[in-house]
């Protein structure tokens, strides 16, 4: 699969109109509470928890809105 991340794995996403770089810190693979709120994912609908370089903060995305840097 295209849309693949692993822990460790540096990505861009847009945030608020401008590109944020993070880490990906882990593969949500289930229903969770992450990056602040619930989380609908499966096996089949991953979704990541991202890591910002510049705030330090964690968002949660689904595999489409992440790019590899």
């Amino acid at each position: 699969m295209a849309d693949d991340f692993t822990k460790g794995d540096h990505v861009t996403w847009n945030s608020h109109g401008s590109k944020a770089e993070g880490t990906v810190t882990k593969k949500i693979t289930k229903e969770a509470e992450a990056g602040g709120r619930k989380v609908k994912a499966s096996s089949d609908e991953p979704q990541y928890e991202v890591k910002s370089d510049k705030s330090g903060n964690t968002a949660v995305h689904k595999p489409s809105a992440l790019d590899r840097k």
